[in-house]
């Protein structure tokens, strides 16, 4: 789904202000400071430079703190345990786990793209939708590079510190188990989304450039929220509810740091942003 495949400066005038907001909140408790940002995955090379309140974050903080460590990715042995997961354990195929109507949409749809649904079919259903959104993506210049990839490797050049909220094994867990048990809604929903990738992604990302927060509730969260509210449970709010702690814990660090996770998270009622605030934290854009 596009809200799951898919995430400016201040001008001062003579007696006039006007103020353009990013995805970046500065939070504060007594004199304890962190930043918080929220993330696009993959993006355009055309979208950088970044909105300047991600670099000022960076530059203000010690320790960058991520969904979890990317750099982890580039080894070997968890790319292999990774693609491990990604297939099905038992040896079936997608065939096997879809409706003959859903199949048939899927089959089609491969078709007409000129993808091999023979390639894909030992493959779970969110690694497919994944793979066939990456190569929507790529036909309009979407990288593999996002916010996270390019703050990651900066502060690898700068050898900050790196964490993560959640181990390797977790989030690949997170990734694979989407539409585990409801199969045929979580192709389908895919299905329709790509059929309108390049107008809806152009939409997310220009919210998220401007902080648009009611707009990325809506376009992140709301339909995945009341179409799939178990995956909207476990994807969002649960690992809301995990990080929540860890974001208190390094509050109390004497470091600042910048945390960086996926726009989603952040965002409506259930978001973290709204759960700091209840929790008495000062949440405020960084201008």
């Amino acid at each position: 789904m596009k809200k799951l495949l898919l995430s400016i400066t201040l001008v001062l005038l003579v007696c006039t202000q006007s103020r353009a907001e990013s995805s970046v909140w500065k939070i504060q408790k007594d004199e304890s400071v962190m930043y918080l940002g929220g993330t696009f995955h993959l993006l355009r090379p055309s979208d950088f430079p970044l909105p300047p309140e991600f670099e000022k974050a960076y530059k203000a903080s010690e320790l960058l703190v991520f969904e979890t460590d990317l750099g982890e990715f580039n080894k070997t042995s968890v790319q292999q345990k990774m693609m491990a997961k990604a297939v099905y354990g038992d040896g079936s195929t997608i065939d096997k786990h879809l409706s003959a109507k859903t199949y048939k949409l899927l089959d089609e749809y491969c078709t007409s793209s000129g993808i091999s649904l023979s390639q894909l079919k030992h493959f779970k259903p969110s690694i497919i939708a994944v793979t066939l959104a990456s190569i929507e993506l790529a036909k309009f210049g979407v990288a593999k590079e996002g916010v996270d990839s390019f703050f990651h490797k900066l502060a690898t050049q700068d050898k900050k510190g790196i964490e993560g909220l959640e181990t390797i094994d977790q989030q690949t867990q997170y990734v694979v188990g989407m539409g585990e048990g409801n199969e045929d809604a979580y192709i389908t929903l895919s299905l329709q989304d790509l059929k309108s990738i390049r107008r809806d992604y152009d939409t997310m990302v220009d919210a998220w450039k401007k902080g648009d927060v009611k707009k990325l509730d809506a376009l992140f969260v709301a339909e995945l929220k009341t179409k799939m509210p178990k995956l909207y449970k476990e994807l969002l709010t649960d690992r809301n509810k995990n990080w929540l702690p860890m974001i208190e814990a390094y509050h109390q660090t004497p470091e600042k740091e910048f945390i960086l996770v996926g726009a989603g998270h952040l965002v409506g009622s259930d978001g973290i942003i709204e759960a700091l605030k209840r929790k008495g934290y000062t949440v405020e854009k960084l201008l």
